[in-house]
């Protein structure tokens, strides 16, 4: 008789991550309310707001409720990644496209040098965080096993909890699907991915599931504090 232990293949590592980190955002997210979902803990928050009342240049979404999103850039957290890309033969062209930036501000950045100063980025409430991260994973599906049809107008995003987050499970649910049954050589596949939002044309599709993988990880984390932040909020005075 065999015995069957963990898998220790790239995949199988990747999945049970995957797995791990989607169980506990499952418990993590228990209880959630309409009015935590679109809490804004501080002024001036990106979150998901009605069409009419979007406060950022290319908020977006096909229905009535849009997520913020701001000019283009690339954050200093993500300097590093520039230095990536170039290092993997992308043209400084091809890079600008990718950030939808121009070629000066990817020739800027290249030239840096030392500490860049820290982002001011805007703090993002539950809703935001949770869209962003459900526009992530339905786009990089698309552009992978489906039509490739335009990302930021595949999510009708909505104030509902509850529906954002039995939507989202089900979105994760598909991605866990398909890409759980790639093979040794489409992970190895520059390319497999045509995702327009990121560097997966450039990057081995292998390197493109450990990169949603930390997205999901590291925004979940973030959700998981606020929700401790909106707990002890009458402590805080708000």
């Amino acid at each position: 008789m065999g015995t069957e232990g963990p898998r220790t293949d790239r995949l199988g590592l990747l999945m049970e991550q995957f797995d791990q980190a989607r169980e506990m955002a499952e418990v993590r997210l228990k209880g959630l309310g309409d009015e935590e979902f679109l809490w804004e803990p501080v002024p001036g928050c990106w979150s998901l707001r009605r069409r009419e009342e979007a406060v950022t240049p290319r908020a977006y979404g096909p229905g009535a409720w849009v997520l913020d999103l701001g000019a283009p850039d690339i954050p200093a957290n993500e300097y590093a990644e520039i230095g990536r890309q170039v290092a993997s033969g992308m043209t400084v062209e091809e890079i600008a496209a990718d950030w939808s930036v121009s070629v000066a501000r990817v020739e800027e950045v290249l030239a840096h040098t030392g500490e860049p100063e820290p982002d001011a980025t805007p703090v993002t409430t539950i809703a935001w965080r949770l869209a962003h991260l459900h526009s992530c994973f339905a786009g990089q599906w698309e552009w992978t096993f489906g039509a490739r049809r335009e990302p930021r107008q595949l999510i009708d995003f909505t104030p509902s909890a509850s529906l954002a987050l039995d939507r989202f499970w089900s979105t994760l649910d598909r991605w866990r699907e398909s890409v759980g049954a790639v093979t040794e050589e489409q992970l190895d596949t520059v390319g497999f991915s045509q995702y327009p939002y990121g560097s997966d044309p450039n990057d081995p599709y292998v390197s493109v599931v450990w990169g949603s993988n930390l997205e999901l990880v590291h925004h979940m984390a973030e959700i998981a504090l606020l929700r401790d932040l909106w707990r002890v909020r009458g402590e805080l005075g708000r």
